[in-house]
C-alpha cells in the first residue's frame, strides 16, 4: 500500500507539471525553452539543497549521470519544441506511446519477464488514452513536430530505465538536473528561448522545477526499482487523464461521458498490467 501511495503521488506530481507547463506557456507568461531552463535550474538547486541537509554526496556513476542528464535534456527540449505545433492531446499520446514502446521493448530485449496479458493491458490503456485526448476535426501534425515529440518520449523512457539502477535516488536526480541545466543551454540559444519572461511565469517555473519536478522525479527514481518495468511504463498513461481531470476541476469545466469512459478504460488497462505481472517481478 505504501508503494502504491508513493506511485500515485508521483503520477499526481507529473500531472501537476503538465498543468503548470500549459498554464505558463499557453498563457504566454514564459516561452517553452526558457521555462524548461528555469525549471531544471530550480530543480537542481532544490535537490542539491536536500542532499546537503541529509548529508548525501551526489556521487553516481559518471557515465550513468551523463546519460541521465542527456536523457532529461532530450525529454525537455523534445516536448517543448513539439508543443509549438502539436495539439496537446495528440502530443501526449505520442509522448507516452513512445515511452511505452521504449520501456517494453527494452524489457523484452533484456529478456525480462513480461506476460502476454500485460501487453494486452498496456494496449487497452493506450487505447483509452487515445479515446480521451484525440483531437476533433482535422488533425494537422507536422512530421518534424511528431519526431521531436517522439524524441522527447524516448528521452523520458531512457531516463526512467536509468532510474531502475540508481543507488541513491535523491543524489542521482540532483546530478541529472544539474547536468541537464547545462546541456539545455545550447538548445536555448539555438531556438531563441528566454525572450518571453514574466515574474508570474518565473514563479510557476520555480514551483514546477523545485517541487513537482525535482521532488517528483527523485521520488520516481525511488519507486522505480521496486516495480516491474511494464508496470512503470503503463502506469504513466494515467498522467494525462489526471491532468485533464484536475484541469476540469480547477477551470470548472464539465466532465463528460468521453472523459469518464476513457479514464475507466485507462485504469482498467493499468490494473490488468499490475495484476498480471509475473510473480518474480511483482515480488521485486
Amino acid at each position: 500500500m505504501r508503494l502504491f501511495a508513493l506511485t500515485c503521488l508521483v503520477m499526481i506530481a507529473f500531472a501537476a507539471n503538465s498543468i503548470l507547463g500549459r498554464w505558463v506557456i499557453g498563457s504566454e507568461y514564459m516561452d517553452a525553452t526558457g521555462f524548461g531552463l528555469l525549471r531544471l535550474a530550480s530543480g537542481a538547486a532544490a535537490l542539491w539543497l536536500m542532499c546537503a541537509v541529509q548529508g548525501q554526496r551526489p556521487a553516481e556513476d559518471r557515465w550513468r549521470s551523463i546519460a541521465g542528464g542527456a536523457a532529461l535534456t532530450l525529454y525537455m527540449v523534445g516536448f517543448s519544441v513539439a508543443y509549438a505545433a502539436l495539439d496537446a492531446g495528440l502530443g501526449a499520446l505520442i509522448l507516452f506511446g513512445v515511452v511505452q514502446v521504449s520501456m517494453f521493448g527494452w524489457g523484452i530485449a533484456r529478456r525480462q519477464p513480461v506476460a502476454g496479458l500485460q501487453i494486452i493491458g498496456a494496449v487497452i490503456a493506450l487505447a483509452g488514452l487515445a479515446y480521451v485526448v484525440w483531437p476533433g476535426g482535422d488533425v494537422r501534425a507536422p512530421l518534424w513536430a511528431v519526431v521531436c515529440m517522439g524524441a522527447g518520449g524516448l528521452g523520458w523512457g531512457i531516463y526512467s530505465l536509468l532510474g531502475r539502477g540508481a543507488s541513491s535516488p535523491l543524489a542521482a536526480s540532483a546530478v541529472n538536473f544539474l547536468l541537464a541545466t547545462g546541456m539545455i543551454l545550447p538548445a536555448l540559444w539555438f531556438l531563441g528561448g528566454g525572450t518571453v519572461v514574466t515574474a508570474f511565469g518565473c514563479l510557476l517555473a520555480v514551483i514546477s522545477g523545485a517541487v513537482t519536478s525535482g521532488m517528483g522525479y527523485a521520488l520516481w527514481y525511488r519507486v522505480l526499482p521496486q516495480i516491474p518495468g511494464p508496470v512503470a511504463a503503463t502506469v504513466q498513461l494515467s498522467v494525462p487523464v489526471i491532468a485533464i481531470l484536475a484541469g476540469a476541476v480547477i477551470l470548472g469545466e464539465p466532465i463528460g461521458a468521453r472523459l469518464t469512459l476513457g479514464a475507466l478504460v485507462v485504469l482498467g488497462g493499468i490494473a490488468v498490467v499490475i495484476l498480471c505481472a509475473p510473480r518474480k517481478s511483482r515480488a521485486r
